[in-house]
Parts: C-alpha cells; structure tokens; sequence
C-alpha cells in the first residue's frame, strides 16, 4: 500500500532578527545568501540579492530601528524569493523613497534605495508611525 502523495509544501520560511549595527549586516547578507542558493539563482542573481539585503539593512540602520533591532524573512517558493525587512524606527514618508526622487539631493540613502530597485523585481515599502517600516524585496528566479 502507497502512501497519498503529499500536498504541494508551503513556502520555506526563515526568519533572522539582528541587532541594528552595522557589524550585523554580514549575518544578514550570509543568511539571505544560504536562502537564495537552495533556489537556482545564479551566482550573479545571489550578488544581487546580498547587496540589496545589505542595503536594506544599512537603511534600517541609520534611520535608527526605534527597538535595536531589525527582523528579516526569507520566504523562498520554487519561482521567487520574498525579503521582508522591518525596523521600528521613525523615517522620511515613504512617499520620499518613491522612484521619482531617486536621485534629488544625492544623499547616500537614496543610492541605497536606488541599488535595491535596480537588483531587485519588485519593491514595495510601507510606513507607519506605530508600527516602523517594512520594505518588501522580490526576486523572481530567472528573472
């Protein structure tokens, strides 16, 4: 007698706090990489995502994650990986980061956002004065 086949498994999800200091942001870089190679994205593809994990979380950083901390997930599907990274802290309105400002004033931060977009298939962030900031980073495979 064969057992039923299993149902198609939910996505794998990892989930990685780290402090909000800079020394931190390699774990960070490391976790999402070991994530994204189960997957087949490429070498470049795994670059790409390390960089814009460590950008996101440099973002965090120096807009001051209100509780020390900064939560990543990794939700990885056989077609794409999902990024998640929240902070606490207070930041500009998340209409400042829209694509259209990239580039205004030539502050730093707005590299860091620009690099995100640019590696990155999608991007979504929000912001609440209660609740923090989550930037949401989607990387589809082969894309």
């Amino acid at each position: 007698m064969n057992p039923a086949p299993l149902a198609q498994p939910d996505p794998a999800v990892v989930r990685l706090e780290i402090p909000a200091r800079a020394e931190w942001v390699a774990v960070a870089r490391l976790a999402v990489a070991a994530v994204a190679s189960r997957l087949h994205f490429s070498i470049d593809d795994i670059e790409d995502i390390k960089l814009a994990i460590a950008e996101a979380c440099t973002n965090a950083i120096q807009h001051g994650a209100a509780d020390g901390t900064i939560e990543i997930v990794c939700e990885a599907t056989p077609t794409d990986l999902e990024l998640t990274v929240r902070d606490r802290g207070r930041r500009t309105p998340v209409e400042a980061l829209a694509e259209e400002r990239i580039g205004e004033g030539g502050r730093t931060e707005e590299l860091g956002v620009f690099l995100i977009r640019a590696l990155m298939d999608r991007v979504e962030y929000t912001s609440d004065a209660r609740d923090g900031t989550q930037l949401v980073m989607i990387k589809r495979v082969g894309g």
